[in-house]
């Protein structure tokens, strides 16, 4: 089978793409894969250095502050079709499997062009635009969300889950011990995103010094970018510094809590592993798309959301030292989120690319 995957952006479309990628490989030792992406995004390093044949096609995302400058998104857009065109002929695949961020856009409306299968992938609970543009023109939707069902053609719409879930349950826990916490003592991990954040670094930065004689341990990982802020605050002995963990979701296995944003990866890992959450949304992304992904698990009971509007020294260190100390409250949370997790997502989307190539 030859499929060609198309993503871009950022790791919340990426990431879900590496990890069907990986499923395909696994089940089919022939598979022939071709990824396409940008030529400026992130996608255009990552994916090389897995090994995987890439070609960068130049796009740009529309602009929603400068409507004239979409004129030149438009001029993109077609040059960019044209040379999808290009290469889906020579490459000739049995089908484009898409995964969002706009290089997706022409990718896929080429593959249909050409009458060549196509399957979109949503990750959050709000379709992208690409994927709401691409609806219309694709063989299968495939949703992380049962939520955003409704958001597209029923009839040719399945709710499979993240494909990043499925990567997750295999690997390996590492105990808190190896960063130096106490193997009887609760850790809550606080994150915000690979890179950190700047307004949340304000605010937990005003925040650590109350963790101080707490029965339970805290690790903050900062991002790489905002680490050196944190320099002059003393630490008490319970709390850690660090400005990333390299296997983080091993190291989730073995942790209690954590306060974190609500992107689309983020939540196909812990629901994956069932760690309860308290979510601070990114109130800084397209549609609030991360509070509406964070709302649909509060409502099953599985996380507790914290507005960043809200989040202050006080607030942060109140809600955590009621649940943690809440035992059935972190068992039911816990539960709520194993429920919500789909732990063979990336086996449900083969099968369903199976059925589409054979005509079934």
């Amino acid at each position: 089978m030859k499929v060609v995957i198309t993503a871009g952006g950022t790791g919340g479309h990426i990431f879900p793409a590496l990890a069907l990628i990986s499923k395909l490989k696994e089940k089919d030792k022939n598979v022939e894969i071709l990824y396409i992406g940008t030529t400026d995004r992130m996608e255009k390093d990552i994916i090389p250095k897995e090994g995987i044949p890439y070609v960068g096609i130049e796009m740009k995302g529309l602009n929603r502050k400068n409507i004239f400058k979409n004129i030149d998104v438009m001029k993109t857009y077609f040059r960019a079709v044209k040379k999808a065109k290009s290469e889906l002929v020579k490459f000739k695949p049995d089908v484009v499997i898409g995964f969002g961020g706009y290089i997706s856009a022409p990718v896929i409306y080429s593959a249909f062009k050409l009458k060549i299968k196509t399957i979109i992938h949503e990750q959050n609970s709000i379709p992208g635009v690409s994927n709401k543009f691409l609806a219309r023109y694709v063989d299968k939707i495939l949703v992380s969300f049962k939520e955003s069902i409704k958001d597209f053609p029923h009839d040719k719409t399945i709710y499979t889950g993240n494909p990043r879930s499925e990567q997750i349950k295999d690997i390996e826990k590492i105990s808190k011990t190896t960063l130096g916490f106490k193997k009887d003592k609760a850790l809550v991990i606080i994150v915000m995103g690979s890179l950190g954040s700047l307004t949340m670094t304000k605010k937990l930065k005003e925040t650590l010094p109350l963790f101080k004689n707490k029965d339970y341990q805290v690790l903050l990982i900062t991002g790489k970018n905002y680490y050196d802020d944190y320099k002059d605050i003393k630490l008490s002995s319970n709390v850690k510094l660090v400005p990333f963990v390299d296997n983080l979701l091993g190291l989730m296995k073995d942790t209690d809590l954590i306060v974190t944003r609500s992107g689309a990866s983020t939540i196909a890992e812990i629901t994956s592993i069932g760690l309860p959450a308290i979510m601070v949304p990114s109130p800084y992304v397209t549609n609030n798309h991360q509070y509406v992904n964070a709302k649909s698990l509060e409502d099953d009971g599985a996380c507790i959301i914290l507005k960043e509007e809200d989040f202050n020294k006080d607030s942060l260190v109140n809600l955590l030292d009621k649940t943690i100390n809440d035992k059935e409250k972190l068992k039911n949370m816990k539960n709520a989120m194993l429920k919500r997790g789909v732990k063979n997502s990336s086996s449900r989307i083969y099968e369903e690319i199976l059925k589409l190539v054979r005509d079934e």
